[in-house]
């Protein structure tokens, strides 16, 4: 098992790409994306062409859906909403028809292993994971030994022991026979835990890391700003916020 995960890359190509290289690298073959193409970020169709090449599984997020009208956005701030109406209207046909193929979570069966974007628990209500007491109730909802999810753009590790006791971990853990483990993979393109390079997670068959990969925040800001994009998503970019 040698997978790297990524999530939530939100348009952003420049962040996408650094990441990519930096998994060749490792020579790492198989990826998985766990949603969120699109939204936020100034280049929604280079990003979809570069993840419908480079990965073995695709998920939807609720940008993803959003864009394709297929989840309500007048929960999303003002800014958000903003962004995926632009989306909407910059998309090609093809990658419109392309984000409709994205699925809502994958199992997969040989490395025990669940996918989804948001929660386990319901994973198309985009609720979000983001304490123990989270996991605790989604530990329940999958009997895979390893969830990896995205959404809050917040790396995370949380390890659940036979005995029920949570730990968390921000960078890596090594991998124990009898534990099982609830993964959040952060953002390759807009980090939001206060560190602004993109980050991704990679699983073998002995550890899960995070991984931190600086990209140009100033060229992309630009690229936003050509686009007409909300100045505080432009913004946040520099801070991880």
């Amino acid at each position: 098992m040698h997978y790297a995960v990524i999530s939530d890359v939100h348009s952003n190509s420049d962040a996408f790409k650094v990441v990519l290289k930096d998994i060749g690298k490792k020579k790492i073959e198989d990826i998985v994306f766990l949603g969120d193409a699109v939204g936020y970020g100034p280049e929604p169709n280079k990003c979809i062409d570069l993840l419908e090449e480079k990965c073995k599984v695709l998920l939807a997020g609720n940008h993803d859906w959003g864009a394709l009208g297929l989840t309500d956005i007048s929960y999303f701030n003002e800014y958000a909403k903003y962004a995926i109406e632009w989306t909407k209207e910059v998309l090609t046909e093809r990658n419109s028809k392309t984000l409709k193929s994205f699925l809502i979570k994958k199992e997969i069966k040989d490395d025990d292993m669940l996918l989804v974007h948001s929660t386990p628990k319901d994973p198309e209500e985009w609720h979000y994971l983001q304490t123990l007491w989270d996991a605790e109730i989604n530990f329940h909802y999958f009997d895979n030994k390893f969830c990896f999810l995205g959404h809050s753009h917040q790396p995370l590790i949380i390890e659940r022991f036979p005995s029920g006791e949570l730990v968390a971990y921000r960078e890596t853990v090594q991998i124990k026979e009898d534990c099982r483990y609830i993964i959040n993979a952060g953002s390759v393109g807009q980090p939001r835990d206060g560190d602004p390079r993109a980050c991704y997670a990679i699983i073998d068959d002995q550890k899960i890391e995070i991984v931190r990969i600086p990209f140009d925040v100033k060229k992309v800001q630009i690229k936003m700003r050509k686009e007409l994009l909300p100045y505080p998503l432009i913004e946040r970019l520099s801070k991880g916020r």
